[in-house]
């Protein structure tokens, strides 16, 4: 089994280990005692050239991890060893979080004293400086992420990743798309597969803003994005306030009023048959497409199918549903077939 293959690759840097010596000691676990050609022979990691593998192995025999007997290394049983330099890191996080605590105390008896005004909004401008901003924002959520999707269309690099870690670390996240991003090509397949990891997801015809919520901490509204102008970018970041507490309201009340994306990517091995696990499955994009009111040229393009294919599968299901309008469809079927209850 090579490195690649394995659960929770890498994961070992929050104990102070570098990939190439993860991996190396990997490696020495499995085939334990072995010389430095031998771990060569065994797959060292990609890039690792040999005249570095000794300095990889002296850093893991440095941190307890790897014994040395002549020219044979063997592993340190992980349970002792990794214990030792978790304990260490989970020290030093302590000390960092006390130090920062602190940092926040000295920044709010300033504060407190009229020496830095309270920040309400924050001005944020630049392409870099913004993205910069939300990520930050974005990865400080504790609890739940709240988010109107509509243009301007944002996608910093790494944000879809990060939205993945967040659903991960099991932080909420709610979505409301605008309409027009259900059109945009692919998106039907972005969506269903956040929704797939734990997103949930509701659709509007419009919506007033584009905007971020991290818990009830921080609201991020992206006011301009220019892919060619990036010093036209611009932000605000609104901090805790009467405003923050009223642009959760609007997310709360639009939510209430958006209709559901009951997407979820299909079961593989799973009953009942592949025709029918597929012909559900088929079915449940439609109604969201027509949830989201997308012309029957945009739910062919959407499902990757031909005008006329996607007349008769509406034609279909209508007729199934015993309705007379295509929204009237999706509604039907939306409230038919509920998914499970959202957390």
């Amino acid at each position: 089994m090579t490195r690649s293959d394995r659960d929770g690759a890498g994961a070992l840097g929050a104990a102070g280990l570098t990939p190439d010596e993860e991996a190396v000691y990997e490696l020495l676990i499995d085939g334990s005692p072995a010389t430095t050609a031998r771990i060569a022979s065994l797959g060292a990691p990609a890039g690792l050239r040999a005249d570095q593998l000794p300095a990889v192995l002296a850093a893991l025999e440095a941190k307890g991890l790897v014994t040395r007997s002549g020219a044979h290394y063997a592993a340190v049983a992980p349970e002792a060893a990794l214990d030792v330099l978790l304990v260490t890191a989970e020290r030093e996080l302590l000390r960092a979080r006390e130090r920062a605590g602190e940092l926040d105390q000295a920044f709010q008896r300033r504060r407190a004293a009229g020496e830095t005004p309270p920040a309400v909004v924050e001005v944020v401008t630049g392409q870099r400086a913004v993205q910069q901003r939300h990520a930050q924002i974005q990865r400080a959520a504790w609890h739940q992420l709240r988010c109107f999707s509509k243009p301007p269309y944002f996608d910093p690099p790494g944000s879809v990743a990060a939205q993945r870690e967040l659903l991960d670390r099991g932080v909420t996240s709610r979505m409301i798309y605008e309409r027009g991003f259900v059109d945009r090509i692919g998106a039907l397949r972005q969506i269903e597969t956040m929704v797939g990891a734990g997103q949930q997801a509701r659709v509007l015809p419009s919506l007033p803003m584009k905007l971020y919520l991290m818990d009830d901490r921080f609201a991020l509204l992206l006011l301009r994005h220019h892919p060619d102008e990036p010093d036209a970018d611009a932000a605000l970041v609104v901090h805790p306030s009467g405003l923050l507490e009223a642009l959760s309201r609007l997310f709360e009340g639009l939510w209430q009023r958006a209709l559901p994306l009951r997407l979820r990517p299909p079961a593989p091995g799973a009953a009942p048959p592949a025709r029918a696990r597929a012909s559900a499955h088929d079915d449940e994009r439609l109604i969201a497409l027509l949830v989201a009111g997308l012309t029957d040229e945009a739910i062919a393009r959407q499902l990757g199918v031909g005008y006329r294919t996607a007349e008769r599968r509406i034609a279909n299901l209508m007729s199934r549903l015993g309705a007379h309008t295509r929204f009237q469809a999706g509604v039907q079927a939306a409230f038919r077939h509920p998914p499970p209850p959202e957390e």
